[in-house]
């Protein structure tokens, strides 16, 4: 099965943008009358027929509308943005797919980078959920300060943890994450959370834990923090 991606599907029949429209017709050479599956990213699949196919302006016929549940869990992956871009949009690319729901890039006190470029994450993260086949698109949030997150009153229902290296620091996130819940997860720059910044956490209640023996990079402690929390919920364990 292959998905495509198209927001504004009130109307039965809709017109694709460009990209979109070439990719159909020219690349993977649909005619009128195939059948497609396209996602409005809000947790819908539709069925639709081609009724034109203009490689420039492609017009699609909704046949059937599917709705697919939100999970029992919520993954919220909060992280310092690494100085090379491209390590951030490898990250983002693959816990889409794995399954994330919500990502927040945090500054903290030695985080690298402070900007990004939110509209080329946003299109990273549409490619991954059509190569995934997900119907609902991870809500993208700008950079926040560490200290106005770890505040944030939305998280009072939340199970919130903060990954750090330290040797006192040994339990790991499978071993304290409880099954369907929401989550919040701190992951913090190359050169790890301050003292300072941690104790704030601490005082917000966010609970400390590892993710393994090794000195990971941001943007695999990322990975395997939602990876971690998708098995806990997906697999019963013995």
């Amino acid at each position: 099965m292959q998905l495509f991606f198209h927001e504004n599907t009130q109307d039965k029949d809709f017109q694709l943008d460009l990209e979109e429209s070439r990719h159909l017709i020219k690349v993977l050479r649909r005619k009128q009358g195939d059948k497609v599956n396209f996602t409005d990213g809000k947790g819908c699949l539709y069925t639709c027929v081609i009724k034109d196919a203009n490689p420039k302006k492609t017009i699609l016929s909704i046949e059937e509308r599917n709705y697919v549940p939100e999970d029992d869990y919520y993954i919220h992956l909060a992280i310092s943005p690494t100085k090379n871009s491209e390590r951030m949009e490898w990250m983002i690319e693959k816990i889409t797919e794995i399954g994330v729901h919500e990502i927040t890039f945090m500054q903290s006190e030695h985080s690298e980078r402070g900007n990004l470029k939110l509209d080329r994450l946003e299109k990273k993260i549409i490619a991954a959920c059509k190569q995934s086949l997900k119907t609902r698109v991870p809500k993208l949030n700008p950079v926040v300060p560490m200290e106005e997150l770890v505040r944030d009153k939305k998280f009072d229902t939340y199970q919130r943890f903060i990954a750090y290296v330290d040797k006192e620091n040994d339990r790991h996130l499978i071993e304290k994450a409880k099954k369907d819940n929401a989550y919040i997860i701190l992951i913090g720059p190359e050169g790890d959370f301050s003292k300072q910044e941690l104790d704030l956490a601490f005082k917000h209640y966010f609970l400390p834990c590892s993710l393994g023996k090794s000195r990971l990079r941001s943007e695999t402690a990322g990975l395997a923090a939602v990876h971690t929390l998708q098995l806990i919920n997906n697999i019963e364990f013995q």
